[in-house]
């Protein structure tokens, strides 16, 4: 699983007030349409992961035979999301070198290692066990099974943690130092610990991780709900519903007051020119507002919004008073779009409060009403969650990384400078269409299969299912070695 990152925004030719078709112009774009829809992928994965660990636990614990089957729906649901993201990932990986060849020799020393653990430690442990977890439901016993989710699930967060690591050095670089190369500067690592460890790091970190938490939370809350409307599969849908109603409220909770809450934070002591485009502040001023809805107009540098007055000053440096430091403080050079930037940002903190209500309301009223059917208008919102809280994480993505622009590496490299050299307008043109076409395609093909294995609900259990499945590779083995004896074993398990 890879998460990506990059330069997906940014103008071309500010000042003139247009975009021109140009490679680089080209290249940002087609960078942000596929990582963008790259990034519907993972946050699914490690969500549901933990949503599935959480369920074959529970097996285990109880042997309530529902969480079982639980278990084995979803993981279908899991293997779809998973494909579909290893397709659309490896896509990053040769952008780097084809349209962003100046970018990838500048910070390959660093990025390097970084990528090669990601694919060395993590992807191999997710990878490693990830048949055992797919296919092994109806061969293997509950504790067996839940090893293999567990290992599969923290393979997925340990990708994702080298990912992350390397999209915080471009955030916030340290730990290396530039010396001039045959074809240009090049970033030496000084410093691992640096490296991995920028002050970026541990908040993004956490914010993603509660975000995809969220996600997965959110995908079994609507499917549970959408059975709960069609008055199909009960008891899988009760139980699903309760589980997942109290997981998204709680992490909705968290993520507002205090992960997002450290993202912001964090964004604040170290990225001020972000801060300001996030938030349409063009002048430095006390008493700054917190905007919940606006325009931005760039051409009159005006910011028309409905907000909270002195509650950015507040947030950002504790103090009502203190004076927030707006665009006129730094170069318009270095200026993010400002408005795409806003709307961007403003989208997933709406959002973001907008979960916690839903949980909570949601929540009560599950409560108030256990045992008795739910309101058709709460079973539609729970159903829109899914759909919303994928919608606010690929907004804060975009909020990262269009409101780094124009740095690809922050204060150290321009996106305009890590564009290859070589390239033409004719052949990216030709790459963004199909890239276009073909993830088009992808997208129906995934919603249709979505779809299909949703409507096909659960399967009912069978009795040996709980029963007299091998819990370790021992049993494993010594069950195929009776079968063997036996003459028992199926044909297709007989090698050839």
């Amino acid at each position: 699983m890879g998460v990506g990152f990059g330069g997906n925004g940014g103008r071309v030719g500010r000042g003139t007030g247009r975009k021109s078709l140009n490679p680089e112009f080209l290249s940002r774009l087609q960078f942000a349409l596929t990582i963008s829809f790259h990034f519907i992928f993972p946050p699914i994965s490690m969500g549901l992961g933990i949503m599935m660990v959480w369920m074959a636990w529970k097996h285990v614990r109880t042997g309530d035979p529902v969480w079982r089957q639980a278990s084995l729906f979803w993981v279908k649901v899991y293997g779809l999301v998973f494909a579909m993201g290893i397709a659309t990932g490896v896509v990053q990986e040769f952008q780097f070198g084809m349209n962003w060849s100046q970018y990838s020799r500048f910070v390959g020393n660093v990025f390097g290692s970084l990528l090669a653990a990601e694919g060395i430690f993590a992807f191999m442990l997710e990878g490693g066990f990830l048949g055992l977890m797919l296919f092994g439901g109806d061969r293997l016993g509950s504790r067996m099974w839940l090893a293999a989710t567990v290992l599969v699930v923290f393979g997925a967060h340990f990708s994702a943690l080298w990912i992350l690591m390397a999209n915080s050095w471009m955030q916030t670089p340290q730990g290396f130092e530039q010396h001039a190369g045959q074809w240009g500067p090049q970033a030496f690592m000084t410093n691992f610990g640096s490296v991995v460890n920028t002050p970026s790091f541990l908040p993004r970190l956490l914010h993603v991780y509660v975000a995809s938490w969220m996600i997965g939370s959110a995908l079994v809350l609507s499917v549970s709900a959408w059975y709960l409307l069609r008055n199909r599969h009960r008891e899988f849908a009760t139980r699903n519903f309760s589980a997942a109603i109290k997981v998204f409220t709680v992490l909705a909770i968290l993520q507002v007051f205090i992960f997002g809450a450290q993202m912001a934070i964090e964004v604040t002591k170290n990225q001020e020119p972000k801060l300001a485009a996030m938030e349409g502040n063009w002048k430095t001023q006390t008493c700054a507002p917190l905007y919940l809805v606006g325009w931005v107009d760039e051409s009159a540098r005006q910011t028309y919004a409905i907000g909270v007055p002195c509650l950015l000053s507040f947030l950002s440096y504790g103090s009502f008073d203190a004076a927030v430091p707006g665009l006129d403080k730094f170069p318009e050079k270095n200026w993010a779009p400002v408005n795409l930037v806003f709307q961007a940002y403003h989208v997933m903190i709406d959002l973001g409060f907008l979960f916690p209500l839903i949980g909570v309301v949601a929540w009560f009223v599950w409560w108030r009403r256990k045992g008795e059917r739910l309101p058709r208008w709460l079973l539609w919102v729970s159903i829109s969650t899914v759909f919303l809280a994928e919608v606010a994480t690929i907004a804060g993505w975009w909020t990262a990384e269009i409101g780094r622009q124009p740095w690809v590496v922050w204060n150290i490299m321009r996106t305009s400078a890590a564009v290859s050299p070589t390239l033409g307008t004719g052949d990216v043109l030709l790459s963004l269409i199909t890239f276009a076409l073909l993830y088009a395609l992808l997208l129906v093909l995934f919603l249709f299969l979505l779809d299909r294995k949703i409507k096909h609900g659960p399967e009912a259990l069978e009795e040996r299912y709980q029963t007299d499945l091998p819990n370790t590779f021992r049993e494993l083995f010594r069950q195929r070695a009776q079968a063997r004896a036996s003459g028992d074993l199926e044909l297709e398990d007989v090698p050839r």
